[in-house]
Formats: structure tokens, C-alpha cells, sequence
């Protein structure tokens, strides 16, 4: 116990501490972290961009010591800014990989996600969402469902939060010991589709990232059940981690004004969720158009060239700041969650009492 706490207050060349025996590591402009039992012990939630498989396996070293796998890979979600290495790393480790199972269409070669959504603005991240992948990979073999009792694999005494919306599988990891909360993408700590935000990292609570929620009905309800934790450290998938009474307010603002302040005021999804379930994407609302000038997708481009290049040279600025140096699944039969009805008031695109909900299609702009 006395080495791990050793370690939580070291500083590490790549890694930043985000809370006692947690860490994170910055890849290119998403975070993903290291948690760690008392006895050393550790898992990894997420895996960051493509091509970082060599960055994680350094950080992971430089905290854990060599030859020191983790006992498994838990993943938010399977956005391809958190999956980009999951592959490579669970076969070189030779770990499993959990994930909800409305993550699995996915994460197992099923299905596309819902597109992402260019037309919110907001920045050059948005607006180079076009061109964000959406199709599947497939770690069928990897792949192991998260305990339905809430139970976090290789780490004690922590939960997992089904909290959908960013998408149909997301979900958050919290301790109840000193309310440390990982986010994923449930909400960001700060403005994820600003390019100008990812060098700068100024600290403020904002909704998940718009270009690629699909569903901001349940992204409002999942931002709830998490303020009701009242966390004490939130470390998040965009943004650096905030604490204390700063994150709390700011939480408590974006429950309250979340259709303000976090959704879009046009978007793809703003009116009509994507209609998802256990299989995949059934139906997607139609594109809205985009009032954002090609000129500006052009510039997203350079902006996001360039955020690899800024990555590299920020990665020694990161101080410690916060104090702290495979159960069966059976499809269900109308779709009981949440996030995979349509928003009260809105048309659906299926008729789930006659629609085959096995006629899936990817065939969507």
C-alpha cells in the first residue's frame, strides 16, 4: 500500500495523477486512465487515438514498473478515439476487455455507430466530424460483459454507471471511498469541440461532446444520476480532472440549463434521437444541413494536424494540482432501455411492434 501511495504522488514523464492510484495519459485529445488496487494491482479504461499503443505501454511502465499487465481492459464506450488501441493492447497483454452490452454491435463488427454530426459548430472538432470513423472493429474474442451487480473486474471498490446518450453503451466508473468519478464522455471538462480548448485545457464542466452524441435525451438524464453522486474529483475522456466545489457547481449548472447550455441549437439529433438496440443502429433521423463553410472543414483539418504536434510538445506541462501528487446476454423483447425510444413528442422511424428488429443497415448518410 505504502509503494502505491508512493506513486501517487509522483510525477511521471507522459502520465498526469487525476486522483489516488488513478492516473491519465493524454493522447492527442482524449484521455485515457490508469486505475490501481492497493496492492499494486491495475486495470486500464480506455486506450486512447489509433497509434497510441506504444505511449500507453510507456506510461503504463513508468507507474507500474516493467513486465506489470493489467488485470483487464474496461472500456467508457467505443468511439474510436477510445478504442484505437484496444486491439493491439489486449493481445499483447492478453487481458479481457469489458464493455456494456449495448456497447457490443459496436465493438464486435455488427454495426456502424449513428453518424457523426458536423453540423453542430461549435469548433474545428466539430466540424471535422465528417470524417470521424463510425464503423465497428471486431474483438469478439476479447470481449466480456460487464457484472450486472455494478461490480467493477480487477478493481475493488469501485461501480459502474450504465449513463447512455454519447451512446447506447456508455458508462462511467466511480469510488465511493473519495467519490472519484471517470467520466468518459458523459460530460467533458472542456469545450470538446473547440481545437483551441484541446492545447489550452482550460478547466469547465461542459456536456459531451455534440458531434457524436446521438441521443440528448438520455445524455441529460446520464449527467443527472451522475450529479446525484456528488463527486469529489470527475476525471473525464475530454478535459483535464476538476474537483471539489468548482466541478460540483459547474455540474450542478449543466443539470439544470443542460438544454442551454450543452445541446446544440441545430443538429442531426436535436429533435430525434438515433434508435438503437442490442444489435445495433435500426434508424437514424435525416442529415441536417450544414451551415458550417467548407472553408471552415478545411481548417478543422489543419487544426487537427496540428493537435498531435501540440500534444507532444505540452506533454511535460501537466502538474499535479488536486492534492494528490460473461453472463448471457438475451435480447430483450421491447427494448426496455431508455435511450433506445424515441423522445416523447417525437415521430419514430420504426414500428417496434412490426419492424424486424434484426434488419439493421449501415446504408444511412
Amino acid at each position: 500500500m505504502e509503494a502505491a501511495s508512493q506513486k501517487s504522488r509522483s510525477s511521471h514523464r507522459h502520465s498526469f495523477v487525476a486522483a489516488p492510484r488513478v492516473w491519465g495519459l493524454k493522447t492527442v485529445f482524449v484521455n485515457l486512465y490508469y486505475a490501481a488496487n492497493p496492492d499494486g494491482s491495475w486495470v486500464l479504461i480506455d486506450t486512447g487515438v489509433p497509434g497510441s499503443a506504444a505511449k500507453v505501454k510507456q506510461a503504463a511502465e513508468e507507474i507500474f514498473g516493467k513486465d506489470n499487465r493489467p488485470r483487464a481492459i474496461l472500456l467508457t464506450h467505443g468511439h474510436f478515439d477510445h478504442i484505437g488501441s484496444v486491439k493491439e493492447l489486449a493481445e499483447e497483454w492478453d487481458v479481457p476487455v469489458y464493455a456494456h452490452p449495448m456497447e457490443l454491435p459496436y465493438i464486435t463488427g455488427l454495426s456502424s455507430y449513428p453518424p457523426p454530426d458536423p453540423s453542430v459548430g461549435g469548433g474545428a472538432m466539430a466540424y471535422m466530424a465528417f470524417a470521424y470513423p463510425k464503423k465497428p472493429i471486431n474483438i469478439k474474442s476479447r470481449v466480456e460483459l460487464l457484472p450486472p451487480d455494478g461490480s467493477v473486474p480487477g478493481l475493488e471498490g469501485w461501480k459502474w454507471l450504465h449513463t447512455p446518450g454519447h451512446s447506447p453503451g456508455h458508462v462511467s466508473f466511480f469510488r465511493e471511498e473519495d467519490r472519484t468519478l471517470i467520466v468518459g464522455d458523459a460530460f467533458s471538462t472542456r469545450d470538446a469541440e473547440s481545437a483551441v480548448a484541446v492545447m489550452t485545457e482550460k478547466r469547465e464542466v461542459h456536456g459531451p461532446p455534440a458531434y457524436f452524441t446521438p441521443d440528448w435525451g438520455s445524455a441529460h438524464h446520464s449527467v443527472e444520476k451522475l450529479y446525484e453522486l456528488q463527486p469529489e474529483i470527475a476525471a473525464s475522456g475530454h478535459g483535464m480532472p476538476m474537483r471539489g466545489r468548482e466541478l460540483q457547481q459547474q455540474l450542478e449548472r449543466l443539470v439544470h440549463e443542460f438544454w442551454i447550455v450543452a445541446v446544440p441549437k441545430h443538429g442531426r439529433y436535436i429533435h430525434e434521437p438515433a434508435v438503437t438496440d442490442e444489435y445495433g443502429v435500426i434508424s437514424v433521423p435525416p442529415a441536417a444541413s450544414n451551415p458550417v463553410p467548407k472553408v471552415m472543414a478545411v481548417a478543422g483539418a489543419v487544426a487537427i494536424a496540428g493537435l498531435a504536434w501540440a500534444a507532444w510538445k505540452r506533454r511535460d506541462n501537466y502538474k499535479e494540482g488536486y492534492g494528490y501528487a460473461k453472463r448471457q446476454h438475451e435480447p430483450p423483447a421491447q427494448r426496455p432501455y431508455s435511450h433506445n425510444r424515441v423522445m416523447q413528442g417525437m415521430p419514430a422511424n420504426v414500428d417496434p411492434d412490426h419492424d424486424n428488429p434484426h434488419a439493421h443497415t449501415n446504408n444511412y448518410p
